[in-house]
């Protein structure tokens, strides 16, 4: 009898979490319902229908390519990405995720840096030397998954402080793989940020600060940002890269967020 009545408790809890669960943003790799878009110099950011992640509600259709080719002539930076505008700010809570597909032939050149999705907010009316500045970034160093939080003051930048959390899991090309986040947003030490890869969990850590004391409200931008190109100059032997995007949601709850639950 007392089993009965745990498991009932237990499914009535369940059900009662789903029912409060919010779902703020969805995209199923379409170029509708964004904000806006980044595509410097020749990058490109395309809704396409030949490579689409296995959804499997078979809802989805369409995916988001996002290229990026790098120029010698150009000074500038590498983005082409899929912008949302106000998903958190500090002292919430959320879940947020997209599904990634590499190029099939990507060289996992060593040592440089492909930012894969980030956290930005423009911060122009500091007067800062630094207009739009990230908080929490996912990247590729090889074919490392590389992810970090940021706290402190925005201005002036020496007061910007990292937590990194380096090479999480393999990434392998011409395949989809899924990302999760959760994260508490706090600037104090009451933070915390867990960050999922395929569906296993490969970092959990409490106690932290997850982001600047300026409290405006972050974009979440999923996409290519070619950073390595810009920030320390082309190398080995691919000047174009592309990846694919789908499935991606932000919410209060995992399933919201999850590309494989939605």
């Amino acid at each position: 009898m007392a089993g009965k009545l745990i498991k009932s408790l237990l499914a009535y809890a369940l059900a009662l979490n789903g029912a409060n669960a919010t779902q703020s943003f969805s995209n199923r790799g379409t170029t509708s319902g964004w904000d806006t878009f980044t595509h410097e110099n020749k990058g490109t950011v395309q809704e396409v229908t030949n490579v689409v992640y296995p959804d499997v509600t078979n809802q989805g259709s369409t995916s988001l390519k996002m290229t990026q080719i790098y120029d010698p002539s150009w000074g500038g930076r590498y983005h082409s990405e899929a912008v949302r505008y106000n998903v958190y700010k500090k002292g919430e809570t959320g879940f947020y995720g997209f599904a990634f597909r590499l190029q099939e032939n990507w060289e996992f050149t060593p040592g440089l840096s492909f930012n894969l999705a980030q956290f930005i907010a423009d911060f122009t009316s500091l007067g800062c030397t630094e207009t739009y500045m990230p908080s929490t970034m996912v990247w590729l160093v090889g074919d490392q998954l590389q992810a970090r939080v940021k706290h402190g003051d925005v201005c002036p930048t020496n007061l910007q402080l990292t937590t990194p959390f380096r090479n999480l899991a393999t990434v392998t090309a011409g395949v989809w793989h899924r990302v999760e986040i959760q994260a508490s947003w706090r600037s104090d030490d009451t933070g915390y940020f867990k960050l999922w890869f395929d569906g296993e969990k490969v970092s959990e850590t409490y106690g932290i600060p997850t982001t600047v004391t300026d409290g405006r409200a972050f974009q979440f931008r999923v996409g290519l940002y070619a950073n390595g190109w810009y920030n320390k100059g082309y190398s080995g032997n691919q000047a174009t890269r592309q990846v694919w995007y789908d499935q991606i949601a932000a919410g209060t709850d995992f399933a919201d967020a999850a590309p494989d639950k939605w």
